[in-house]
Order: C-alpha cells, then structure tokens, then sequence
C-alpha cells in the first residue's frame, strides 16, 4: 500500500468519503467535514502510524490533503 492511500485510509476513519473517491485538493474541515477534535486524533494518529513527530505551527497551516502529504514527505526527508 502506498504511503497516499495509507493516508487516505486513516482520512476516511474520521470521515463519510472512501479513499479511493478523496482528491488531493479536499480540505479537512469544509470537505471532509473534520472537527478540531477529529483532527487532533487523526493527528495522533499519523505520528503513530508514520512514526514521526508533528510540529503544532506546520500542522496549523495544513488545509488539504495535498499539503499533508507533502507535510509527510517532507519530515520522511528530515529522517
């Protein structure tokens, strides 16, 4: 499984959109309709499954799933 549609997995846990039919450009709150208290599991969530440590000031600027994934790709290079 790709790291993307890893992602899209735990997205869909929080969410009424299957995987396969979530794009890029969705955002969490006006698309997906995520809570601040969904975010904050599916945050906990991420670090635990992609082990890695998520900083509060890039999480706040995250919008869309595309901004996300390049989030994580950015800390799997800092690795």
């Amino acid at each position: 499984m790709t790291k993307e549609m890893q992602f899209k997995e735990i997205v869909a846990q929080y969410c009424d959109i299957a995987p396969e039919k979530m794009t890029n450009d969705m955002r969490f709150r006006e698309d997906l309709g995520f809570s601040s208290l969904d975010f904050m599991a599916f945050l906990g969530e991420l670090e635990d499954t992609f082990d890695l440590e998520l900083e509060e000031q890039e999480i706040l600027k995250v919008v869309t799933i595309e901004e996300a994934l390049a989030l994580l790709d950015t800390l799997d290079e800092n690795d």
